[in-house]
């Protein structure tokens, strides 16, 4: 027997990259249902070889349903994710609204799986950013070997994480760099994006980060390890998917490049691509459509006692959102649920 599953926004990047995944890795689907807002009713997506026309989630029933992947955004989760919960259906939401309630798990399953246990005080399970997402993974196994005291993190973010206005944009805008008749002013991004580099990802706040570097540090504490120093800088790149990070991690332990290596190789989700010759390392446009992380350039800081830099790079649309969710179902169900 397996589940009845609802994927609330369902035509957006994610939804749609949920959909693929759960057909991908053959999640036990007894029944699927495929929500949109109003506006985009009766719209087609694919799941596997079948094709699913989307319901209007106001008006969705979630009674009788098991789990709920939410992909709509902190509003739209406000608002529907209590009564799906409510309604006994266990929600896996990859908005930012619940990730540091107390009492919703923060789950990277290849870090923390046991923390899915927590989620019947609100039958809601939280999603975590994606720039955190791949770098925890790489952290975590290192961290067990060495315990890491702080981490230096400058990211390089695709204009997928801004959804399909910023893909658009970044499209527009090559377009008319090549053709001197058209100019796109920017729209979702504050400044042009195409050939270009913006060090600003979400609001500022009062200490002059932006909430994106804030949440991989509040997030990395909750995820891995309180005691761990975070500083973050991130950068809106024109790259169309998968992020990537330059990680200075310094450790209370001396860990050697090669032991480093090795224990990567051996995590769960990584892969490692390090040789130091021309294109022996991964970079965005190669990670696009796979489920793992990708570690390269692994080298000693010789700045520090104990330190090491790496190159991390991931598909955001997957790791960083729809694959860590149904990653999360699958953990939920081998630990909890115990249906398929």
């Amino acid at each position: 027997m397996g589940y009845k599953v609802v994927v609330c926004g369902a035509t957006g990047n994610v939804g749609r990259e949920m959909l693929n995944i759960l057909a991908e890795r053959q999640f036990p689907v007894d029944e699927i249902a495929a929500l949109a807002s109003r506006r985009s009713l009766g719209t087609e997506v694919s799941f596997g070889d079948k094709t699913l026309k989307t319901k209007d989630l106001a008006e969705f029933d979630f009674t009788g349903w098991d789990i709920a992947f939410f992909a709509i955004g902190s509003d739209g989760s406000k608002e529907y994710a209590p009564k799906a919960a409510k309604a006994g259906c266990v929600v896996i939401d990859n908005s930012s609204l619940y990730r540091y309630d107390p009492d919703v798990p923060l789950v990277v399953p290849e870090v923390n799986p046991e923390a899915v246990e927590g989620y019947s005080k609100k039958n809601i399970i939280a999603n975590p950013n994606c720039s955190t997402a791949q770098m925890v993974v790489a952290l975590k196994p290192l961290h067990d070997r060495a315990r890491i005291k702080r981490v230096v993190v400058s990211t390089y973010q695709s204009v997928s994480g801004s959804g399909k206005g910023g893909m658009d944009e970044l499209w527009d805008q090559t377009k008319a760099v090549y053709n001197p008749t058209t100019d796109v002013e920017p729209d979702v991004y504050t400044k042009q994006i195409a050939f270009n580099v913006i060090p600003h990802i979400d609001v500022f706040m009062e200490d002059g980060s932006t909430k994106e570097e804030w949440k991989m540090v509040a997030e990395t504490k909750k995820i891995v390890d309180p005691a761990i120093k975070v500083t973050a800088t991130c950068v809106r790149v024109p790259v169309f998917v998968g992020h990537s990070e330059s990680i200075n991690i310094e450790f209370e332990d001396f860990l050697d490049e090669d032991e480093a290596r090795d224990i990567l190789r051996e995590a769960p989700g990584i892969m490692v691509i390090d040789k130091r010759e021309d294109g022996g390392y991964v970079t965005p446009v190669e990670c696009v459509g796979d489920f793992a992380t990708f570690i390269s350039r692994i080298r000693q800081d010789s700045t520090i006692e104990n330190g090491l830099n790496l190159w991390c790079v991931s598909d955001n649309l997957r790791k960083g959102a729809a694959l860590n969710a149904v990653q999360i179902a699958e953990t939920l169900g081998a630990r909890v649920l115990k249906k398929g």
